[in-house]
């Protein structure tokens, strides 16, 4: 199920930042009082009273910098109001409104999306009569908190949650399209394959890394089924962003391009092999619970000998370990090699995230795992696990009753994922194992 996204706008020095770090538990983004510290896209999960959701942190808008074009801050903002299900518009209650604050609120008041007005660095009882100031922004009442001091934070995140679209199960009928989202790093081939598979020029092809910012939805079927294909930007490492300004943007869209797949598509240049950003990415597709596939592009160029192929791919499952069960194709978008495997192939590791165990042949397989292989003890204690049952699909999700989670090790709970997969298939989908324990031990 996808995580609704909220985002964390205003211009720079309003303490998004600090803002962020005390939602998601950790100090994740660098807080500094230098205006426009904050250079990257930076996202965290959180919670609040059991409900899941993904923050963003932005950058500053600062429509009064001398080096962005107030164009450029429009796209940004617009970006943000795309993306995401519910904004958070920060301002500065000690320096009080500002025609920045205007300028960036006139923006939002054109999205029928939700937005709250926050309004921060509100320390002491004194500031308070400065928050009816904000009213003449136009965006319903202002919220006054501090962050710095985790003042009003849980009054914002009710208010948060109140905005937040219905938990929705995943439909699980055949009708809906496969939505592909196809990642990568930029110029590795992503509108190229797109294009190929449509057999037509639907998306902007480019040498010049960067040029899809956008990710762009294009619906397609063959005799199997339909599709959706998301062709997104690329992701690329922050020492080679040059216009920082726009290119931070093209991450918040693949993160939501992400959430809202079926199949991430993660696409590899053969000439390059795969790189720290690959992995970046496949991780998020991982961590998002989706089904992947890895596609190795751009195969006609490599020098070829005998084995060269194996060679080739036991060097790409050794730098996605964390992904085993993803399968691996090698293509060419550019002569159409192997392309003709890529939709059956997500169809089938779709196919594998939904698929259903009964409890019975469940219960089956756990049963002869455990006789195959004595769960862990300690302290004069053995691991019971009395029975499981599939909780959910895209991932398949189980949950074990046992009588102690302490002593479940990361290793045996690893070889019944393994078992899963050797009896169930579940090519590549990840697998999530909950565990519910039972205070009493049969």
């Amino acid at each position: 199920m996808a995580k609704p996204l909220v985002a964390v706008v205003g211009r720079p020095n309003v303490g998004k930042s600090t803002f962020f770090n005390r939602v998601a538990g950790s100090r994740i983004a660098i807080v500094e009082d230098t205006p426009g510290v904050t250079r990257d896209r930076i996202y965290a999960d959180a919670q609040w009273l059991n409900r899941n959701f993904t923050l963003i942190d932005t950058g500053g808008i600062d429509p009064s910098a001398q080096d962005v074009l107030f164009s450029q801050m429009r796209e940004q903002a617009q970006i943000a109001i795309d993306t995401c299900d519910v904004i958070l518009f920060f301002v500065d209650g000690r320096q009080g409104m500002t025609a920045d604050d205007q300028a960036v609120a006139d923006l939002l008041r054109r999205t029928a999306k939700p937005v709250l007005l926050v309004v921060n660095k509100m320390d002491h009882a004194g500031l308070r009569d400065q928050v009816y100031d904000f009213y003449a922004l136009g965006l319903g009442d202002p919220i006054p908190i501090s962050s710095a001091n985790m003042l009003g934070l849980g009054d914002l995140l009710d208010e948060v949650l109140k905005l937040l679209p219905p938990d929705e199960e995943t439909p699980e009928g055949e009708d809906a399209p496969i939505r592909i989202a196809v990642l990568g790093r930029p110029n590795v081939g992503k509108s190229s394959l797109v294009n190929r598979l449509l057999g037509q020029n639907r998306a902007l092809v480019s040498d010049i890394p960067g040029t899809t910012r956008d990710a762009i939805d294009t619906a397609l079927a063959d005799a199997q089924g339909r599709y959706v294909l998301i062709d997104t930007a690329g992701m690329r490492r922050k020492r080679t962003i040059e216009d920082e300004s726009i290119e931070r943007y093209a991450i918040v869209r693949t993160l939501a391009a992400i959430h809202r797949c079926d199949v991430a598509l993660i696409l590899v240049d053969a000439q390059d092999g795969v790189t720290e950003q690959d992995t970046k990415i496949a991780g998020l597709a991982c961590d998002e619970g989706k089904a992947a596939m890895i596609v190795v592009n751009k195969w006609d160029l490599p020098h070829k000998e005998t084995g060269t192929l194996e060679a080739y791919e036991k060097q790409v499952r050794e730098s996605f370990k964390f992904m085993a069960y993803a399968p691996i194709l090698f293509i060419s978008a550019l002569d159409g090699q192997r392309v003709a495997k890529v939709l059956p192939t997500a169809r089938t590791v779709f196919s594998q995230a939904s698929k259903r165990i009964t409890t019975g042949a469940l219960n089956d397989v756990l049963g002869d795992a455990v006789a195959a292989l004595q769960p862990p003890a300690s302290g004069g204690r053995r691991l019971k696990i009395y029975y499981g049952t599939q909780q959910a699909v895209r991932p398949p999700t189980f949950i074990l009753f046992i009588n102690d989670e302490k002593l479940m090790h990361f290793a045996y709970e690893r070889y019944l994922e393994n078992q899963f997969r050797k009896a169930f298939g579940f090519e590549g989908t990840p697998l999530r194992i909950v565990l519910r324990e039972r205070k009493k031990e049969a």
